[in-house]
């Protein structure tokens, strides 16, 4: 058994002997809200928005990016959950900002081992073989850290299966201060009409 996973389940045994009332929780989330981010493991959404288990979805992938499958999981929190109000919050020195599509396609080409982040960006340090299955995936990398959130807040805002009575606020979390940083053009194209 690896040390990963012998303190994974630990942590659990410890977790499941003080569980308490928690399984009385109910399936829609208690605040009615969810929150689309990143999957950074810097990033605690319990912690930066103040949740309890119950509280609220939270939405995790590479760069907090609403990507066809994270609009799948907002329509199914309101639709069938109830949730009123949607959180897009990207971060700061984010992954997505150092590589392109060009250079995970690349990479992945070269080797499937992990590759090394360098001051020149990300290189392959590992030996083939590689894929080329990569060409056929939008990574959805990240240019400009503002424009990614009006650009993820926009196309939740344009999906034709979310009600226009939704707000969806965007934020910018900063990893160095810990604060939410609102991005106003994000917000602005969010607004409930």
């Amino acid at each position: 058994m690896s040390k990963v996973l012998t303190e994974v389940l630990a942590a659990n045994a410890r977790y499941a002997a003080t569980f308490g009332d928690k399984g009385k929780l109910t399936l829609p989330p208690a605040r009615k809200f969810a929150i689309l981010t990143c999957m950074d493991a810097r990033l605690q959404p319990s912690k930066y928005a103040g949740l309890a288990e119950g509280d609220a979805h939270v939405i995790r992938n590479a760069g907090g990016r609403a990507s066809d499958d994270a609009i799948r999981s907002l329509v199914i929190s309101y639709k069938l959950l109830g949730t009123k109000e949607f959180f897009v919050i990207h971060h700061t020195d984010c992954g997505m900002l150092f590589f392109t599509n060009d250079v995970m396609r690349g990479l992945l080409a070269n080797s499937l081992e992990t590759a090394a982040l360098t001051a020149e960006g990300f290189k392959d340090v590992g030996k083939g073989p590689g894929s080329t299955a990569a060409e056929f995936i939008e990574w959805l990398t990240i240019k400009d850290q503002d424009q990614s959130v009006v650009a993820d807040v926009t196309r939740i805002r344009t999906s034709p299966l979310v009600p226009k009575s939704i707000p969806i606020y965007g934020y910018v979390y900063d990893v160095h201060s810990g604060k939410l940083i609102e991005v106003p053009a994000a917000t602005a194209a969010g607004r409930a009409g």
